[in-house]
């Protein structure tokens, strides 16, 4: 499951309970709106690869609590 799949109240359940670092956060709100990761570097203004690594700590979050 992609992350813009998710509906609001399982955001909102994984927001509480991932424990997401700030950026992570942002992140996940950013694909949510379903933002490609290109996208989501862009505007927070990070590298591709520094969201990259973000985006795999998320996912890896999100997998622990299913």
């Amino acid at each position: 499951m992609q992350i813009r799949d998710l509906t609001r109240s399982e955001a909102d359940y994984f927001q509480a309970v991932c424990n997401f670092t700030n950026d992570e956060n942002t992140l996940f709100e950013l694909r949510l709106s379903d933002l490609s990761l290109e996208e989501c570097a862009e505007k927070m203004d990070r590298s591709i690869d520094s969201v990259k690594q973000l985006s795999r700590k998320v996912n890896s979050k999100i997998d622990r609590e299913r």
